[in-house]
């Protein structure tokens, strides 16, 4: 495990290359809202488990349980379905052609948004993404097209042909001049937030994000300061071969990180939406590094309670884990027999 405990004199070199990116929304209202009219927007569960509470040594440990949302399998669908929502609220969905690349769950949403408002999704695939995945997003109505042999591969691709062709490229990331629709798609994840403010009994004291390109957490982290100011510890939860927000905040500037391929590969993203970053440079205390061990150990705890997920959508149970695996380890996060802790399940074990 690597750890990392930023201070202001780290962010804030950090945040002055950053001024003209925007930080996460808080505006949770917004989406739920919107998505409230969808017919599959059910509110997700919110387990309380204490027999994994009393495993780890602390009073209360919580998860948001989003395997399931809207019938896609996974957190995503709150992103890209929502910003196509609000285009179509504008006039601007119905035969528009939407691009993106996709590892996996993001593509549903794109599929799910463009399908539900007479839209086109065009989707794109690295080698690594399994054909049965591709088979998913063409029975939902989306085209694939297989580009490249990673997803920065197949992420370039989707950008320079959406530039050609005049499709509208929607990316769950953000870079210089790329912020308005990831920006809006970070927006939509609030809701899973709004919601598990509203269901747990007594504010946590921690909350461990698993973080990719860093969206879901920076959007969380976001709307947990919004309710619950500075109370809650937050810790953002890597895989140690993609450090990407670990890296750069370490670092003072954004940088793209090169490792080998993780297990985790929701969470297996080299470079980190800029946006994100912002929001998280401000917002989280800590930033840890787990191994692909680490890594599949949650995914085995979640199971044993009755709630399987993937590497990757319990990295943030497995971050737990490795923090209270050791008297040094809890001691640093500040974890102890009276700490209250959230997580989120972020994917079902399909992914």
């Amino acid at each position: 495990m690597r750890h990392l405990t930023p201070t202001t004199a780290q962010t804030a070199p950090l945040l002055a290359t950053l001024t003209d990116i925007p930080r996460p929304s808080v505006a949770a209202h917004a989406p739920a809202d919107l998505l409230r009219r969808c017919p599959e927007a059910a509110e997700t569960p919110f387990c309380d488990l204490p027999d994994l509470a009393e495993r780890f040594g602390i009073a209360a440990l919580h998860a948001k349980d989003e395997r399931n949302r809207m019938g896609l399998g996974s957190f995503k669908a709150l992103g890209a379905a929502y910003v196509i929502a609000c285009d179509a609220e504008q006039g601007r969905a119905k035969g528009q052609a939407y691009y993106t690349a996709s590892a996996g769950n993001h593509g549903l949403s794109v599929a799910a948004g463009a399908q539900a408002f007479g839209a086109r999704a065009v989707i794109y695939l690295a080698a690594t993404v399994p054909p049965a995945f591709a088979a998913r997003l063409e029975a939902m109505g989306a085209e694939v097209r297989w580009r490249g042999d990673v997803y920065e591969d197949s992420m370039a691709a989707a950008q320079a042909d959406a530039e050609a062709e005049g499709a509208v490229l929607l990316s769950d990331s953000s870079w210089p001049g790329y912020t308005e629709r990831p920006w809006r798609l970070m927006e939509g994840y609030l809701v899973l937030m709004q919601e598990a403010a509203a269901q747990i009994s007594e504010p946590p004291s921690h909350i461990f994000l698993q973080a990719g390109v860093g969206g879901l957490a920076a959007s969380a982290a976001a709307y947990a300061r919004e309710v619950w100011g500075d109370a809650p510890r937050i810790i953002v939860v890597e895989p140690d071969a993609a450090p990407a927000l670990f890296a750069s905040v370490e670092a003072g500037a954004a940088q793209v990180t090169e490792g080998p391929a993780s297990a985790m590969g929701r969470l297996d993203c080299k470079e980190p939406s800029l946006i994100a970053l912002k929001g998280l440079a401000r917002d989280a205390t800590d930033f840890m590094l787990i191994s692909e061990e680490d890594g599949a150990n949650g995914a085995e705890i979640a199971a044993q309670a009755g709630l399987p997920s993937t590497p990757s959508g319990a990295a943030g149970l497995a971050g737990l884990c490795v923090a209270t695996s050791a008297a040094d380890h809890a001691s640093a996060f500040g974890l102890d027999a009276a700490s209250r802790v959230l997580v989120i399940l972020s994917e079902g074990p399909e992914g």
